[in-house]
């Protein structure tokens, strides 16, 4: 049904409405299982109550009250408004198709696995296991240490949409760091044909972060050199070198 329909159908319904009747609204649905299994229905409501509803498997409007019976009796003998509804009803069935297809695709996630501080912890290290970008929602992270799995010191977060039909979630492992021990962040996910493990390397962290440093004292230095030359030139500019006997 067209909107302006819509409003025009409200509008007769609150004149024959109580008097303090303020609210009406409507619900355009599609209902489904598969594409080929599909309900289209139109339902509309004065204060919360249903007053009119054209399902596509009845193929008819029914009213619930005694005006909006009389209502109902026009449309449903109107060829275009019924023939306008059988569109609709095709419409959402390609919608659904559409739907069903987008929800079949999976895409795999990305992981960062990385120390943090860990800033009220009983022990001394925390690591993070980052999995960003995957759809659909559901997914598994989980910890092994020498192959063995961790379910103690574990927190997680819900899985977080992107907004976007991805989402991201994030778990974190308190640990204490012991020499030899092999840490392990574990995802499993729909898009992947089995569990994938990443895991912690202290070493490539520390050198990692040794790189970072020495990076951020080259922009340091080379910002301090040229601030100097500038300052350099500020100070001897428009200055006349005069010659001594």
């Amino acid at each position: 049904m067209r909107i302006h329909s819509f409003f025009s159908l409200l509008f007769r319904l609150l004149l024959y409405s109580r008097a303090d009747a303020l609210f009406g609204h409507g619900f355009i649905r599609c209902q489904f299982t598969s594409s080929n299994d599909t309900v289209y229905l139109e339902q509309y409501y004065i204060n919360k109550m249903l007053l009119l509803q054209y399902n596509s498997t009845l193929g008819n409007v029914t009213g619930y009250t005694k005006k909006a019976i009389e209502i109902a009796r026009d449309f449903n003998k109107s060829p275009t408004f019924l023939r306008q509804e059988k569109k609709n009803l095709e419409k959402c069935k390609s919608h659904v198709s559409l739907l069903l297809d987008v929800l079949s695709k999976t895409v795999e996630p990305s992981v960062r696995l990385r120390s943090v501080d860990a800033a009220g912890s009983k022990h001394p290290g925390m690591l993070v296991c980052s999995v960003y970008g995957f759809y659909p929602k559901q997914i598994r992270v989980t910890w092994q240490k020498n192959g063995n799995n961790v379910t103690s010191d574990v927190t997680s977060t819900e899985e977080l949409s992107n907004g976007n039909w991805l989402y991201q979630i994030h778990s974190y492992l308190e640990f204490t760091p012991t020499p030899g021990e092999k840490i392990t962040c574990m995802v499993e996910h729909a898009s992947l044909t089995g569990p994938k493990l990443y895991e912690w390397d202290p070493t490539f962290e520390s050198q990692r972060n040794k790189i970072a440093v020495g990076t951020a004292g080259l922009v340091l230095g080379l910002v301090s050199l040229v601030t100097g030359m500038i300052f350099y030139k500020k100070n001897h500019a428009g200055r006349i070198l005069v010659p001594t006997s």
